[in-house]
């Protein structure tokens, strides 16, 4: 097998493809042949060597992957089975999916959607994911379809391309926030009625702005979520589960005790095992097969340093998928 390693070298990550054999691989209770990963934001920061992703080396990157049981010792999983695997901290703290096999404990694994193939999985991914779990944290705080406009943030990116999708396929009123003109034939395609430049949003937040928003979905955080929170609608929500913008949020707690702002945080990382099957199903009864041509883009393994650094300075559109089917 081969697979991308990250090592620490002096003071600077070393990112090269290595052969390994699957004896090397760390401990779990299934192997599982990858046919398809990806490249998301954590995944770059990673591989270029930006601190706080990666606890140990050397560590295969990879948040997620798809592919099919090579060896099972837990029964609810068979060899030749597929299945696919985002978040629990691997490519973090356990070797990940940018490898042409992974080992990992069975807890980890989703048994794929009998309608998606392994390829449409990963096009979703973790992105996909979490877009999915911001879309039910907005219906689960009553925000609906005529409530008024949701904005999403980041939205040429994964998680950002997703939501605006499945925003629309319900129905709401999507405006989408993106740095890069370039992408807005895109995001019309993906269902935005407006695009709005995210200069608009870079500016220190004020404590109340005027009320636009019925609900937000921000990847980004720092002083472009203190905007969203302002500009919020009375009894409006926000989901946010990035920090591409920095971590820090420049806000007050007026629009929470004011306008009765809901913030929800979303993570995807250790969202319950148990529950994940059913927001898999939801996403793919709802995205169309149009969905995974518009939004992603296919590398190989050895283009995957070249694309982080890509990702890292805001030149990628979409999920870029990493094919690992040819051994």
């Amino acid at each position: 097998m081969k697979a991308l390693v990250l090592q620490q070298s002096e003071e600077k990550i070393v990112s090269d493809i290595q052969p390994l054999t699957t004896k090397m691989l760390p401990a779990g209770d299934v192997i599982v042949d990858i046919h398809w990963s990806t490249l998301n934001y954590k995944d770059a920061l990673a591989i270029c060597g930006k601190a706080g992703v990666v606890r140990q080396y050397p560590m295969v990157p990879g948040i997620d992957f798809s592919g099919v049981i090579h060896h099972s010792e837990d029964p609810r999983f068979q060899v030749g089975q597929h299945v696919l695997l985002t978040g629990w901290g691997v490519g973090e703290t356990h070797w990940g999916g940018l490898a042409s096999q992974a080992r990992v404990p069975s807890k980890y694994l989703t048994p794929l959607p009998e309608n998606l193939s392994l390829k449409q999985a990963m096009t979703i991914g973790t992105a996909g994911f979490t877009a999915m779990l911001c879309v039910n944290a907005l219906e689960d705080a009553n925000i609906t379809p005529d409530k008024g406009e949701i904005v999403v943030s980041g939205a040429s990116g994964g998680v950002g391309s997703t939501a605006v999708q499945l925003l629309s396929l319900l129905g709401y009123d999507v405006v989408a926030i993106s740095g890069r003109e370039e992408n807005n034939a895109y995001l019309h395609s993906l269902g935005a009625k407006k695009i709005l430049p995210r200069s608009d949003f870079t500016h220190p937040a004020k404590p109340l702005d005027k009320q636009l928003w019925a609900g937000a979905i921000d990847t980004v955080g720092g002083e472009l979520l203190a905007n969203l929170l302002a500009q919020t609608h009375y009894n409006g929500a926000v989901a946010a589960c990035g920090l591409a913008g920095g971590f820090n949020l420049p806000t007050s707690v007026m629009p929470f005790i004011l306008r009765n702002v809901r913030l929800q945080g979303v993570d995807s990382v250790y969202y319950p095992a148990a529950n994940r099957p059913k927001v898999w199903q939801r996403l793919a009864k709802l995205l169309p097969p149009s969905f995974y041509e518009q939004v992603s883009s296919e590398i190989k393994l050895e283009d995957t340093v070249e694309y982080a650094q890509k990702l890292l300075k805001n030149e990628v559109t979409g999920r870029t998928l990493v094919n690992l089917c040819e051994k």
